[in-house]
């Protein structure tokens, strides 16, 4: 398996992904917006894109934004999203994209990596643990909508 940065013309790689992530997550399928979307956010670099390939097919992603804590006066990244094919999951592809975008953030002088998870997705939060995230249980998260 092999983890790269997704480049422009990776969008027709990672789209499908990105759609399918979004239909996990109880979005309808959009894929044309999906990649409307992840073409924005490489041609703005407004975040970094990782791409896991296993013999030369697309079997994941990780999506990573920059943020600053302003407490600590320190950047750190926002993983908001990760997705692997379900017919590549249990492969160490979710865990290998998630080692590479902690190494990337360290790199990037990053003293942190956020996520957070549907608290039914109980496969994810396994994988999370495994790797060293700690639950937050000191603040609660609240959000307020625009529209």
């Amino acid at each position: 398996m092999q983890i790269r940065t997704a480049e422009r013309g990776d969008v027709p790689l990672v789209a499908p992904l990105f759609n399918a992530y979004r239909v996990f997550y109880g979005q309808n399928s959009d894929l044309d917006g999906a990649s409307d979307c992840i073409s924005d956010n490489l041609r703005l670099s407004r975040s970094t894109i990782f791409l896991a390939e296993e013999e030369g097919a697309a079997v994941g992603f990780t999506q990573l934004y920059p943020a600053f804590c302003s407490v600590e006066m320190k950047p750190f990244y926002v993983l908001y999203d990760l997705f692997v094919a379900p017919n590549h999951r249990t492969k160490g592809a979710g865990s290998a994209l998630l080692k590479h975008a902690h190494a990337w953030a360290k790199a990037e002088g990053a003293f942190r990596v956020v996520l957070e998870t549907a608290h039914t997705n109980k496969t994810a939060q396994s994988v999370y643990e495994g790797l060293g995230y700690e639950l937050e249980t000191e603040f609660r998260k609240y959000s307020f909508t625009t529209e």
